[in-house]
Parts: C-alpha cells; structure tokens; sequence
C-alpha cells in the first residue's frame, strides 16, 4: 500500500508542476479599466485578438488563436453564432493597435449580425 501512496504524491507534484506550463495563450498587452467581470456562461466566448503589428488572430475555444483575415474572421464568427446564439464575442486589442483597427474589426462583426461585441481589458492595479 505504502508504495502506491509514494507513486500518487510523484504523479501529484509532476501535474503540479506542468499543469501551468500547458497554458498556452497570445500575449496582449491589453489597457487597464474600471469594469466589473464578465459572468461566466455555458459556452466559452469567442476571442478575437488583435495584436500590436495588427494581426488578428481568433479564439473558437476548441482551436486556438489562428491567425485570420478580416473575411474570414466575420464568415467564422457568423457561423459559430448562428450555431450557439448565446456566444459571447469578445475583442482583445493590444494598447499599441490603433484605434481605428479596433472599430473596424468590431463594425464588421455588427455589420455580420453579431448582436454584442465586447471589449477586454484587464483589471486595474490597485
């Protein structure tokens, strides 16, 4: 018995360890504000990102971050939508992206029929 206990507490400190090392993510350096967190809901959102150089990337949850055009970026989203009406869109925009790239981004997707576009931002530092 002794040595399947010392067999789960190795397991244990290996998932530990790698567990945070498989979070894998785009890094945005997304602008600070004042804003309450978005309620979690049953369907993860779809993320698109857009980063500094002002390559847009989209989040489907399942794949993650692809790179894609401003065509392909409405057809994928609408789709998803149309599927899973409850979706959440989101748009993450780095600080350094013009603003002018975020509206665009966001008049297409309202232009494909999403009905809320949200924006992200992290959390103030207190």
């Amino acid at each position: 018995m002794v040595p399947y206990i010392d067999v789960m507490l190795v397991l244990l400190i290996i998932f530990m360890i790698t567990a945070p090392m498989l979070e894998t993510g785009v890094d945005v350096d997304l602008p600070q504000a004042a804003a309450k967190p978005v309620e979690e809901q049953s369907t993860p959102p779809v993320i698109v990102s857009i980063l500094a150089d002002g390559q847009t990337l989209l989040d489907l949850g399942e794949r993650r971050s692809e790179p894609v055009s401003e065509d392909q970026l409405v057809v994928k989203v609408a789709a998803v939508v149309r599927q899973h009406p409850e979706t959440a869109v989101l748009i993450r925009g780095d600080t350094a992206v013009a603003y002018g790239v975020v509206v665009r981004v966001m008049a297409a997707l309202k232009q494909a029929g999403i009905p809320k576009v949200g924006l992200m931002t992290r959390m103030e530092d207190l």
